[in-house]
């Protein structure tokens, strides 16, 4: 038996009502729209809800942009990124060729923010459920930068989102938490002048579904595709855009990165896996090292990013914690995460990448500064590829193998931390042959104050700050 607002009015007379309320919301105000897409059943939903209904207005009535944005992590499951841009594209096309005011978006993290940056680059550990570091970056921050720049060109904006109250009681609780007395708009959880509106927030899951498979979709005909994929990941929760922390992680669910630890199995990507993509078995392999390996202390520093050292208490014994992955684990990382991309890439028959070049060479600049004098990720890059790294550095490492090896006895007779002496002549090495070293005595009574030992009792899993 369903339940919901189509099985007590008629899917006729849902419609007609959601059309009649979005098109008065639309015509209420010049405040642009930004509806936020992931793909999933509810975004799509809300999408094809606004575009069906905005088409019955009058041309000259479509006064104000609506931007479909979507937030590519830049590590998304490579079955959903292909569906999701090739969706947004028709979305686009159908609108050009319909004169509507749609246009399509697709946000990624920062470059200095991207995962692969922080975790090869600058050792953050693979993501755990109580310190995720991932979702305000990845997810959060690219459309809260989308929504901000909209808000200072035309003062204000809506944000039109795909959340339910039925999906749980805490997305009731954060839905109600934000309502506006008398208004159909809700106020923005993080940003100042934008407002939320939900146009499908009292949909049960049976609406959802009942609407998806009875109505067309105006860009692309049919959700065969949409159902498709729910099945075949096994999963019928979808992670939509995401405008709170604090929501659950996306890991457990179809639209979630595809290299998630905040789950200990990540059951869609196996999913897909065994329901006819074999080719996903490389992302699954690695994805599977990648939460393994955290937990070893061979992998990680001592000391946080600070230099310090803390300790948790388990089990009323005080543990020393663990630091940031090594270069050793991020070197091992690396090469694993370029087979499992050659591998994905035999097996699919295409050339996705899962890591650009741009990162890559990101990556290289934080080995460097971190003391990787034998400049690795040009030796690990061609061992997988069989190219070439394009590179502007000089290709002479700073010092040869019988070098290192004799600095490192030297450190070793003085006790003296090798890192450390790499870290300042690192330092000393940027500055040469410039005539102007100010800053060169701040960065290196910085390092050195970072190696003092610094201890500290907490009660976290995890420590890199």
């Amino acid at each position: 038996m369903f339940d919901g607002l189509i099985a007590e009015k008629g899917l006729k007379n849902v419609i007609q009502e959601k059309h009649e309320e979005i098109k008065k919301v639309y015509l209420n105000d010049s405040r642009p729209w930004i509806i936020g897409y992931s793909g999933g059943k509810d975004s799509t939903t809300v999408v094809q809800l606004v575009f069906n209904a905005l088409s019955e207005l009058p041309k000259e009535q479509l006064h104000k942009p609506v931007y479909i944005v979507s937030s590519d992590t830049l590590v998304e499951n490579p079955l959903i990124i292909e569906y999701i841009s090739s969706n947004m594209s028709q979305i686009e096309e159908s609108a050009k060729h319909q004169d509507m005011p749609f246009t399509s978006h697709l946000v990624t993290p920062l470059d200095s923010d991207t995962f692969w940056v922080l975790l090869l680059g600058k050792g953050y550990p693979s993501p755990r459920q109580k310190f995720r570091w991932c979702t305000d970056r990845l997810k959060i921050s690219p459309i809260d930068r989308f929504i901000k720049e909209k808000v200072d060109r035309f003062g204000e904006a809506i944000v039109v989102l795909g959340v339910r109250r039925s999906e749980s009681f805490s997305r009731a609780n954060v839905i109600d938490s934000h309502n506006i007395e008398g208004k159909i708009l809700k106020k923005h959880s993080t940003t100042n002048n934008a407002f939320v509106y939900a146009p499908i927030e009292d949909f049960t899951l049976d609406d959802v579904w009942i609407y998806l498979q009875n109505v067309p979709s105006p860009w692309s005909g049919d959700h065969k595709d949409l159902l498709s994929l729910y099945r075949n990941s096994q999963d019928a929760s979808e992670c939509p855009i995401q405008v709170d922390k604090d929501a659950p992680s996306c890991g457990n669910s179809r639209f979630g990165c595809w290299v998630c630890t905040v789950v200990k199995e990540d059951k869609s990507l196996s999913g897909f896996r065994k329901n006819g993509h074999p080719e996903l078995e490389p992302l699954v392999k690695f994805r599977n090292e990648l939460y393994d390996i955290r937990e070893n202390p061979e992998y990680r520093s001592k000391r946080r990013m600070n230099g310090s050292i803390y300790f948790i208490i388990k089990d009323g014994v005080k543990v020393q914690g663990l630091g940031p992955f090594n270069l050793a684990a991020r070197k091992k990382l690396l090469e694993e995460l370029l087979i499992a991309e050659k591998s994905y890439q035999q097996l699919s028959g295409t050339q996705t990448k899962l890591i650009n070049e741009f990162e890559l060479k990101l990556i290289r600049d934080h080995w460097l500064q971190d003391g990787d004098w034998e400049d690795s990720l040009p030796a690990i890059y061609k061992k997988v590829t069989g190219k070439n790294f394009v590179t502007t550095y000089d290709e002479r490492p700073l010092f040869s193998s019988d070098e290192l090896i004799l600095l490192s006895s030297i450190c070793e007779q003085e006790d003296v931390d090798p890192e450390l002496i790499k870290k300042l002549i690192n330092i000393e090495n940027s500055y040469y042959g410039l005539k102007a070293r100010s800053g060169v005595l701040n960065k290196i009574d910085s390092t050195l104050k970072q190696d003092w030992v610094h201890e500290e009792i907490v009660f976290e899993e995890e420590g890199v700050s």
